[in-house]
């Protein structure tokens, strides 16, 4: 079962700072007149001073909730650290890249929510762009390849928008010995294809206004719109900027050698 962060974040953070509002208003002065009587009936330092602490949960209550609010408000907001899963979107991002996610270039949403609060600008072309898809509620990053009203065809691992064929330029094969894998640019990022194996997932879609038609740049290794369809507006997550680090396994260090920006 996999966990609801945000929703979880959220729940922390109501809860602690319902708890601190309480004890502001309430149990605080609560303890103060009972430590005051204590004083006046004579009572020893020990005894006031237990009356004065702060219960357990009061106490870590109050610390915890700026620190989960400014989280809350970061990762909602601003920017969110995704890793990634999988090698759909290779050579461009490969298994264990820990990515940066501008939360506000698609303008600001509602955490847990998603509702969009205040227009930005819209997703482009080329993009890589976190989401959620229809048929599944995790997070999956690919790239934006069709925008409201674009005319997509693939065909024999072709990208056809509204009646043009895409340019595809050969970067090179790997490896060189026995190639496996053709590498092509397509617009300004690379694709990647497989030598061998017959074309996934051809056919032919209109994109429906206030959705996005995403791909994998390892177009035969990635499960995207030409499978389970286009994305709403409404599932947008934020845009990927950059790679911050690299850890493909919790076994071994973290690498920061492909530290770059996302294009």
């Amino acid at each position: 079962m996999d966990i609801d962060f945000p929703l979880i974040l959220v729940i922390a953070v109501f809860v602690t700072g319902l708890i601190s509002l309480a004890d502001k208003l309430f149990f605080a002065n609560r303890r103060v007149l009972v430590s005051e009587g204590l004083v006046s009936q004579g009572a020893s330092q020990d005894d006031i001073a237990s009356a004065e602490r702060e219960p357990w949960l009061i106490e870590n209550s109050k610390g915890f909730f700026p620190v989960l609010a400014l989280v809350l408000v970061l990762r909602s907001f601003l920017v969110e650290p995704f890793q990634i899963p999988s090698g759909s979107m290779e050579p461009t991002l490969i298994k264990g890249d820990f990515i940066l996610v501008n939360k506000f270039s698609y303008g600001f949403r509602l955490p847990v929510l998603g509702t969009k609060v205040i227009e930005m600008s819209d997703p482009q072309r080329g993009d890589v762009m976190v989401f959620i898809p229809p048929h599944d509620p995790r997070y999956f990053i690919k790239r934006v390849v069709g925008l409201p009203g674009d005319h997509i065809q693939y065909r024999n691992k072709r990208l056809t928008i509204n009646g043009k064929l895409v340019d595809e330029k050969l970067i090179g094969r790997y490896p060189s010995n026995a190639p496996k894998v053709s590498v092509y640019q397509e617009h300004n990022y690379p694709i990647q294809q497989y030598n061998g194996i017959p074309s996934r997932g051809d056919g032919e879609w209109v994109v429906p206004q206030g959705h996005y038609f995403m791909m994998g740049d390892n177009r035969d290794n990635s499960g995207d719109s030409r499978f389970w369809g286009f994305v709403p507006d409404k599932n947008i997550v934020g845009k990927a900027f950059a790679v911050w680090m690299h850890w493909e396994s919790w076994t071994g260090l973290p690498s920061f050698s492909r530290n770059k920006t996302i294009n």
